[in-house]
């Protein structure tokens, strides 16, 4: 058996001891049977922790931590099969170039890591600000999950560059003397990220609302760091700056507890009193019986002697501030008004003129 060992030893493939290489293939191969086996027991684990825990926190943990695991441990088992082989230098330098790209992984799992729970964690705090009465967490739970992200990025990015030899310390340093120019050619970005910061803390909307504005509106769709988007009815896209939209005057129509219906009806100046008082007393019953008109206020008055017509105004009120459900109502009690006056003998008006011609007149042209 010594002999076979030593003829192994003496038998090399690039330089590389034989018995080397045997033992580079097993760790390997028993890198590859651990990766394996890390996979099956975090989903077993998963399970097993989701029956008898009430929290979902630390499924969000095992869930973010499985894949980049499983990675880190290939990496591993790749260093250790190189340290094993241990190439010459002035052959392969593989040593040093592996180690630095075994650090360089380590890293970017680490950070691949935190992403995958920065995301975890954001469903599952979305989830929960679903339930609840406010709507600010809903806007303020993806917001954080984006600022964490841009830090982690930009954390990331600083570790590799110091771990890859570069020098982050003059970097730092002129952040200093830099922030000045930086902070002048960013100062719109800067106010725009603080608007965003206004418009979720005084929420005059939020997302999903239909706003108004001089300029614009739509429906909000979307509250980022710089911009808010607005989808307008025209089916396009608005982005407007967060700074000039916190500054700006907003209308919030779907704030508003029931949508107003104003309008007038016109009949013709062949209507008599009682006629009037009909037609006034059956609108009023129409919107005093209707189940979708809000009964807290509304008025039907007579009010004015038009051109071509004698005037009904009605004020009121629906219970739905939902665009078709609010048409749908309109509709019911428009037909309702139409069945009314029709059976009044009444007619609406449209504008007219009417000539009268004097007899008289008529006769001393007729001699001529």
């Amino acid at each position: 058996m010594g002999e076979f060992w030593n003829s192994l030893q003496s038998w090399t493939i690039l330089d590389i001891a034989s018995t080397r290489w045997l033992l580079a293939a097993a760790t390997l191969f028993l890198t590859i049977v651990m990766q394996r086996l890390v996979i099956r027991g975090f989903h077993a684990l998963t399970q097993n922790i989701a029956t008898r825990t009430q929290t979902e926190l630390d499924d969000v943990l095992l869930a973010a931590a499985e894949k980049p695991a499983s990675w880190l441990i290939l990496i591993i088992g790749i260093l250790m099969t190189v340290h094993i082989l241990n190439p010459p230098a002035n052959i392969f330098p593989l040593i040093t170039l592996v180690d630095q790209v075994g650090k360089v992984g380590s890293i970017v799992l680490g950070m691949w890591f935190l992403w995958r729970l920065v995301d975890g964690f954001s469903a599952y705090f979305s989830a929960r600000a679903s339930q609840s009465k406010t709507a600010l967490d809903d806007q303020l739970v993806p917001f954080i999950a984006k600022t964490l992200k841009i830090f982690l990025v930009l954390t990331g990015v600083l570790v590799l560059a110091q771990n890859m030899g570069y020098s982050i310390s003059g970097l730092i340093a002129s952040l200093g003397i830099g922030g000045i120019a930086v902070a002048m050619a960013a100062k719109d970005t800067i106010a725009n990220v603080f608007g965003s910061i206004m418009l979720l803390v005084d929420r005059p909307f939020t997302i999903g609302d239909w706003i108004k504005t001089k300029e614009f509106e739509g429906v909000v769709e979307e509250i980022g760091f710089r911009s808010t988007r607005i989808r307008t009815f025209a089916k396009t896209v608005v982005n407007v700056p967060n700074s000039m939209l916190a500054n700006m005057v907003i209308d919030n129509i779907d704030a508003r507890p029931k949508r107003r219906v104003k309008m007038r009806i016109g009949i013709t100046y062949a209507t008599t009193t009682e006629q009037m008082k009909n037609a006034i007393k059956g609108i009023e019953n129409i919107l005093k019986y209707h189940i979708g008109v809000d009964q807290d206020f509304s008025l039907v008055k007579f009010d004015e002697f038009e051109d071509s017509s004698l005037s009904i105004f009605l004020y009121y009120f629906t219970k739905t501030t939902h665009w078709e459900e609010y048409l749908q109502v309109r509709q019911e009690v428009n037909m309702q008004m139409m069945e009314l006056l029709e059976s009044l003998n009444l007619e609406f008006a449209f504008p007219s003129r009417t000539l009268y011609l004097q007899q008289e007149h008529l006769q001393q042209e007729a001699k001529k």
